[in-house]
């Protein structure tokens, strides 16, 4: 049996449940404190680090006892955040200091910030922690860890994806608690993308619960797609980049002409991600942006829900290195004229969706950007 120390977001009860597997209530738990060291905020992550710093005392949770399988399970689920074990000395209140293993950070891994609060991460991220956790240890002895680790960032844009699909409602008369019956719910696929099966009732017009279906889905995160237009000179500019799935589908054209596009990361709001696509994709500073609506890309396949925009800037210079090395992206971008642009989409030139969709919106609204 295996004593640890955890200073940071498995001290919230819930989640530590959630990755164990099993109820707090049976764990032998107490306060406890690891002096000379400090817990910090991750630059640019939604989790903290621990830092040796002299004076500083490290606020935590003994859990004593832990078995092999608890051991298994929470080395599976920090697995995607470059973290070990390594024993130290820890100090359970009014008693001596005895060792127990704490998640050290991997050397270099992150870099750490401000004093981390438990309080303030629950408030900020609690809620879409305990949603990709639920997602990570649904695979667990099912997946490596190495590909959870490489799906770690995905898997937090689609929870963050999922609470903000929570608030999506619309008016429908609908009770999903009373009109939809799961009898079984597989995760099927984990990487970029998720895959997840269903089996379900689901309550038919006529009043009567229908047929067991059987039904999966492409689990994405919530997307943004600008269309930069300048109203003083009345131009669009487009990037161009390849894509797998054209390619895959055996269209010989697989480089596409499109709007500026990418996903909302955890803690931002679609103008965010907007603003910083634009300059990731085109290298261009956008100035505002006009909304022109949400909704699901492809509701029968996929949970991808975009936010499109029209974003407005000075369009002066074209690319040819857009896009981040990081990410395998290669993008240059083009700028034409409105009047090229619609003689193209009347032509059928593009094979975009969200593409056409804007370019009709602009139509319509062109007049009153332009004034």
């Amino acid at each position: 049996m295996t004593n640890l120390f955890f200073y940071g977001t498995l001290r919230f009860a819930p989640l530590l449940e959630l990755v164990l597997g099993r109820s707090t209530d049976d764990l032998r738990a107490e306060h406890a404190v690891l002096s000379d060291y400090a817990v910090r905020t991750v630059e640019g992550q939604p989790f903290p680090m621990i830092v040796e710093e002299p004076g500083a005392v490290a606020q935590g949770l003994l859990v004593r006892d832990l078995g092999e399988e608890d051991l298994a399970r929470l080395a599976y689920y920090e697995s995607g955040f470059d973290y070990d074990l390594i024993p130290r000395n820890v100090e359970p209140d009014g008693r001596p200091a005895e060792p127990a293993l704490v998640f050290f950070p991997e050397p270099g891994a992150w870099v750490p910030g401000s004093p981390w609060s438990l309080e303030d991460w629950i408030s900020e991220w609690g809620e879409m922690t305990l949603l990709a956790a639920g997602e990570v240890m649904g695979y667990y002895g099912k997946v490596g860890p190495d590909r959870i680790a490489g799906s770690f960032p995905a898997i937090r844009r689609r929870a963050w994806a999922r609470l903000a699909a929570r608030q999506r409602r619309a008016g429908a008369a609908h009770d999903t608690c009373k009109d939809v019956i799961v009898h079984r719910h597989t995760r099927a696929y984990v990487d970029y993308f998720g895959m997840e099966e269903l089996e379900l009732q689901h309550r038919q017009f006529d009043g009567t619960m229908g047929p067991v279906l059987h039904r999966s889905a492409l689990m994405q995160g919530s997307a943004v797609v600008v269309l930069p237009y300048d109203p003083k000179r009345d131009r669009v500019l487009l990037v161009e980049q390849f894509r797998a799935p054209v390619f895959l589908i055996d269209d010989p054209e697989p480089w596409m002409w499109e709007p500026v596009a990418g996903m909302i990361d955890p803690g931002e709001t679609p103008e965010q991600a907007a603003y910083r696509e634009a300059e990731e994709e085109a290298h261009i500073r956008l100035s505002g942006l006009e909304y022109a609506g949400g909704a699901y890309s492809s509701s029968g396949s996929s949970t991808e829900y975009v936010h499109l925009f029209i974003g407005l800037g000075d369009l002066t210079r074209t690319i040819s290195n857009g896009g981040l090395a990081s990410e395998g992206e290669d993008i240059r971008s083009q700028i034409l004229s409105y009047e090229a642009f619609m003689d193209l989409v009347d032509q059928h030139g593009f094979k975009d969706l969200p593409l056409l969709t804007l370019a009709h919106w602009l139509a319509r609204h062109r007049d009153r950007l332009r004034e």
